[in-house]
């Protein structure tokens, strides 16, 4: 007891799911907004934006009872947070929840990349690392439920978390790729004003996609130096916010231009020119719902 320091272990955790529960307030929020104001989208897209909220508050509930076990069930006994003994089985099944979450927005905005560039090439590329995380981080999760120890699960399966979260930054990175190519392609048949928005989109995209990449890189790197602490903990119980987030904020970000710059592009409703990365004003752009067979802006 006398040698034990609960800051980068309880402390980090704590903060990382206190960050969480805000994030997750937000996009609460975010959602009600959305179904309020868009209540002609298409159902499968309103029914994407239930599935996620879904899976964020089962989400919020395991990481709570993680931290319920640390600090409340394992009271007085620091040696349980030692790598001798199995962590709690509700963090990974967060995982599962996780998962689903980010491959649902990574998909989502994949399917934008093609609406916007009519190419499959990166789509597919998209669709295959989001295929291999997903049974990577399937076998990961199954194997933490069964784990005697954090020791042995770290041993046998660390290749495999970092592998996985390698994957989940390589697809940010190529998306957030694709679609500034695609938006620099169509900044040359802009006019000035469609053009000036573009820019910003592209500088956003970019912005944006370092962000949650480096989510990704940051909890790979505390993984891999600092196993003995919970810090990676606390950037994982954060990261699957950060997507949700960016879908709804990019669903409800079409009405903001809509009364401000007066500006319409043609696509499907709810098209997003951002990544999974992209918080937000990415799509201070309004969609023609009704048009589904280009996603070429039309001149100003």
């Amino acid at each position: 007891m006398d040698s034990f320091n609960p800051n980068p272990t309880i402390g980090a955790l704590l903060i990382g799911v206190l960050l969480s529960y805000l994030l997750l307030g937000v996009m609460t929020t975010q959602t009600y907004i959305y179904y309020g104001r868009f209540p002609n989208d298409p159902r499968k897209l309103k029914a994407m934006v239930a599935v996620v909220w879904v899976c964020e508050f089962a989400h919020a509930l395991c990481i709570g009872h993680t931290l319920y076990t640390y600090t409340i069930l394992d009271y007085g006994h620091p040696e349980r947070l030692g790598p001798t003994r199995a962590s709690p089985r509700s963090i990974h099944t967060s995982v599962l929840f996780g998962l689903v979450i980010t491959t649902c927005v990574q998909g989502f905005f994949s399917v934008r990349i093609y609406a916007l560039s009519r190419r499959l090439f990166v789509p597919i590329l998209i669709g295959t690392l989001l295929f291999l995380r997903v049974v990577g981080s399937t076998v990961a999760s199954a194997a933490g439920l069964r784990s005697t120890s954090v020791l042995n699960y770290e041993s046998q399966w660390g290749w495999l978390i970092k592998t996985v979260w390698s994957i989940g930054a390589a697809c940010d990175v190529i998306t957030t790729t694709a679609l500034v190519t695609v938006l620099v392609q169509q900044r040359t048949y802009a006019h000035r004003r469609t053009g000036a928005i573009l820019d910003k989109i592209i500088a956003w995209t970019i912005e944006t996609g370092i962000l949650t990449t480096a989510s990704w890189l940051v909890m790979l790197a505390c993984f891999v130096t600092m196993k003995k602490n919970f810090i990676w903990i606390a950037v994982f119980v954060i990261n699957a916010r950060l997507f949700s987030n960016s879908f709804l904020a990019s669903l409800n970000s079409r009405a903001s231009l809509r009364t401000t710059n007066d500006v319409s592009l043609s696509g499907f409703a709810g098209i997003v020119p951002s990544s999974s990365s992209q918080m937000t004003k990415l799509t201070h752009i309004t969609y023609d719902a009704e048009s589904r067979d280009t996603a070429v802006p039309k001149n100003a």
